[in-house]
């Protein structure tokens, strides 16, 4: 069975018949054509990388059906972005260089967003915390947590502590 859907994509609305059991990141990927959202785990909602939001809350889209978007307004990895402008935290991905793969970055970075919107000043521990369902590889989350740390800042009107290669070399 099938049924047409119209999903909100990033500001545009994308009307489909889909199958019902489709899922969500399948949609966005299949049908959309926006491959930033990754299938990490097979569909097990363990690793993150499908991360995307849905009416400004962070989800696991391998673990929702399409059909369960219907109305609502997603926003991927590539939505973040504004007028070719990128959002502070992709800005401090890369000034922190948070990311070696980048696999697993669309989604971490689709969950802090929903993290920073909750937590207005957050701890390293509670950053820390919040990236459990965020799986990474290669970086090893402490420049991740660091760029995290320092959007937060820099959305607040504080200055970060400079990334090490900005720090001064010892005496």
């Amino acid at each position: 069975m099938k049924k047409e859907i119209t999903v909100t994509v990033n500001g545009e609305a994308i009307t489909h018949t889909v199958p019902l059991r489709l899922l969500l990141v399948d949609f966005i990927r299949d049908e959309c054509g926006l491959t930033g959202t990754h299938v990490g785990c097979t569909y097990e909602g363990r690793c993150g990388a499908c991360t995307v939001q849905v009416d400004g809350r962070a989800l696991k889209s391998c673990m929702k059906l399409a059909v369960q978007a219907d109305g609502k307004e997603v926003t991927t990895v590539e939505g973040l972005a504004r007028e070719d402008r990128l959002h502070n935290l992709q800005k401090a991905f890369s000034r922190y260089h948070a990311l070696q793969c980048g696999y697993c970055t669309g989604g971490i970075l689709m969950n802090a967003v929903d993290f920073l919107n909750e937590n207005i000043n957050p701890s390293e521990d509670e950053v820390r915390r919040a990236l459990v369902g965020n799986l990474c590889r290669c970086t090893g989350y402490s420049h991740i947590v660091e760029a995290i740390l320092a959007a937060s800042a820099m959305r607040h009107g504080l200055k970060p502590v400079p990334p090490p290669a900005e720090t001064e070399p010892a005496p």
